[in-house]
């Protein structure tokens, strides 16, 4: 996996936050809520925030195996005890620092499953509640990226066309921010 990714995103890790920068040719954002707002408050604000989410990923998943990357944040190189369903990637030092209690880890572990909608309804509201964070979700070629954060998504597509087709399509669920955050 990691000679795939390193192929499809050589200029960064494997931590999504950090793919903007470098891919913001490929990159959408999509908020979860109207107007930006970023935590739902009510079942029917939840009901928007995973019709969101599901949409977009069905349209670049359906039908199609995905693998589901966890991330384990920690401040020691030492890998922690394995996630539920899912297998061990790698380990990268994120934050280097002279000083060992303030260098940061990413454990990433993986699980492939096959795409259909609701399959992670249960974590995809963990992370629009930011009890989760960092998940991203690929297909097993790592050439499109869904990575859901508290208040929306950031898609990274396989070029700027194919990002446009798909921003398009979900107009209302744009930033009004010129530089689309």
């Amino acid at each position: 996996m990691t000679e795939l990714w390193q192929q499809q995103w050589p200029r960064c890790l494997p931590v999504g936050y950090k793919l903007r920068d470098p891919y913001r040719d490929v990159w959408v954002r999509f908020h979860s809520l109207p107007e930006s707002k970023r935590y739902a408050e009510n079942e029917s604000e939840y009901a928007v925030v995973l019709a969101r989410y599901n949409t977009v990923l069905d349209e670049l998943f359906a039908g199609t195996d995905v693998y589901v990357v966890t991330p384990h944040w920690a401040t020691e190189a030492e890998v922690p005890p394995l996630e539920p369903d899912a297998g061990y990637w790698q380990s990268l030092l994120v934050e280097d620092d002279p000083e060992p209690d303030f260098r940061t880890y990413c454990h990433l572990f993986v699980a492939r499953r096959r795409w259909q909608r609701g399959c992670i309804d249960e974590l995809l509201r963990d992370i629009a509640d930011d009890k989760v964070a960092g998940v991203f979700i690929t297909d097993t070629r790592m050439r499109r990226i869904h990575y859901p954060y508290d208040g929306g998504a950031d898609v990274f597509l396989t070029t700027p066309q194919e990002r446009d087709r798909t921003r398009d399509r979900h107009p209302d669920w744009l930033s009004s921010h010129p530089s689309g955050l």
